[in-house]
C-alpha cells in the first residue's frame, strides 16, 4: 500500500496543477522514501515558489538519502536550485558533499554562500578552516556571520588562521576573528587578544577585544582590564568581563562603580524620564551583574545598599538573588526598616524568588 502510494504521489509531481504538486511534495516529504528523491530534485526547479518550499521541506525530512543528489545540485546553472541545495545541506550537515560545499563558498550568489559556510559549520570539519576564512570580509553580513560561526564551530584547528587575522587589515576581519576566538576559548588567544586590545585602530575592534578575554575568562586579563575600565566608552564592557572571569580581584573595583567612587572624568549627563542619567550608569549596571558572577559573600551589603538607587535596583536584586540563603537575612531587615513602596517591591521579590514567604520574619 505504501510502495503504491509514493509511485502515485511520484506521478503527481508532473501534474499541470501547482497545488497538486505542492501537495504530492509534502506527501513524500512524511513518507521519505528514497525513491522520490531524484523526481523532488527536479522539482526545486519549478516555477512556482510553494512547490518549491514544499520540495525543500521534503528533501530534507528524508535526510541522508538526498545529499549526494543536493551536492550535484550545488553546481547547478540555475542559482535558484544552487540556493535550495545549500539550504537543505546546511541543516543535514553531511561530510560526504564537504567539496562541492568549499566550492560553494565562492558562489556569486549570497545566499549560497551563506547557506554553504551554515553547513560548513554544521560539519566542523577541519579542512573547511581556510576556505571559510575569506569570507569574514563578504560584502554581505549574513555571509560573514555564518562564516565566524562554522569557524567557532571547527574551533581549535581554526585558531592559527584566526590569530592570523588579527593583523587583517579590513576591520571586519579582525571583528570577527575577535568574536570567533573568544567563543574558541582558546587559552592561546589571550596574548594576541590582548594586543588587539591596546593596538587596534578600531573601537568595534577593541570592545569585542574586551568581550572575548570576558569569554575565556583567564585571570591573566584582570589587570589589563583594570587599565581598560579608565576609558569612559570601554568602561561597561569591561566591567562585564571582569564579571565572566569571576576572579576576586575585581570586587574593589567593581564596589567602586557601584558606589560612584573614582568616576571617570567623561561623563555626559543625560534628562530623562525624571531622573538624572548619565554614561556611567550602564558600567553600574554591569557592576552589580558582575559581583553577582563573582559572587563574594562580603558584597551582599553594598548589593542591599544599590537598593536605594533606581538606576541598579532591580539589577541589585536580581544580583542579591544568586547569592542563595545568605542573602535572606540582610533582605528581611530591609523589609522591616524600608518604607520606601519600590524599594521593598524589590526586596520581596528577591525574597520570594529564594524560597521565602510573607509571615515568616
Amino acid at each position: 500500500m505504501m510502495a503504491d502510494s509514493v509511485v502515485e504521489q511520484i506521478a503527481a509531481l508532473k501534474d499541470g496543477d501547482w497545488t497538486v504538486r505542492e501537495e504530492a511534495a509534502a506527501a513524500l516529504g512524511v513518507c521519505r522514501d528514497v525513491r522520490a528523491v531524484e523526481p523532488l530534485v527536479a522539482l526545486l526547479k519549478d516555477s512556482d515558489r510553494a512547490v518549491r518550499d514544499a520540495t525543500i521541506n521534503a528533501l530534507t525530512a528524508i535526510g541522508e538519502a538526498s545529499v549526494a543528489a543536493l551536492g550535484v545540485c550545488l553546481s547547478d546553472p540555475d542559482f535558484t536550485v544552487q540556493e535550495s541545495a545549500a539550504s537543505i545541506l546546511s541543516v543535514i550537515g553531511d561530510a560526504r558533499v564537504m567539496a562541492p560545499l568549499i566550492n560553494a563558498l565562492g558562489s556569486p550568489d549570497w545566499i549560497v554562500r551563506m547557506h554553504a559556510a551554515k553547513a560548513l559549520g554544521r560539519i566542523g570539519d577541519a579542512r573547511a578552516a581556510q576556505a571559510l576564512m575569506p569570507l569574514l570580509q563578504d560584502k554581505v553580513k549574513a555571509v560573514r556571520v555564518d562564516a565566524a560561526q562554522a569557524l567557532t564551530v571547527i574551533g581549535r584547528a581554526a585558531v592559527p588562521l584566526l590569530l592570523e587575522a588579527l593583523r587583517h587589515e579590513e576591520w571586519l576581519v579582525r571583528l570577527h576573528a575577535v568574536e570567533a576566538l573568544g567563543k574558541i576559548k582558546a587559552a592561546e588567544s589571550v596574548e594576541p587578544l590582548l594586543w588587539v586590545l591596546f593596538n587596534d585602530r578600531d573601537a568595534a575592534v577593541r570592545e569585542d577585544a574586551v568581550r572575548s578575554l570576558g569569554e575565556i575568562g583567564d585571570p591573566t586579563s584582570v589587570d589589563f582590564l583594570f587599565m581598560v575600565m579608565k576609558e569612559a566608552g570601554m568602561r561597561p564592557v569591561a566591567v562585564e568581563a571582569l564579571g565572566k572571569i569571576g576572579d576576586r580581584r575585581a570586587v574593589p573595583a567593581l564596589i567602586e562603580v557601584i558606589t560612584g567612587v573614582n568616576r571617570p572624568a567623561e561623563i555626559r549627563p543625560v534628562d530623562g524620564c525624571g531622573d538624572r542619567w548619565d554614561s556611567e550608569m550602564l558600567a553600574m549596571e554591569a557592576a552589580v551583574k558582575a559581583l553577582a558572577q563573582v559572587r563574594d559573600e562580603t558584597t551582599i551589603p553594598v548589593l542591599v545598599q544599590a537598593l536605594q538607587n533606581t538606576v541598579i535596583r532591580a539589577e541589585a536584586a536580581a544580583a542579591l538573588v544568586a547569592f542563595g540563603q545568605p542573602a535572606i537575612p540582610p533582605l528581611l531587615t530591609v523589609l522591616k526598616k524600608e518604607r520606601d513602596e519600590n524599594i521593598l517591591f524589590h526586596a520581596k521579590e528577591a525574597l520570594a524568588q529564594l524560597g521565602w514567604r510573607a509571615g515568616r520574619i
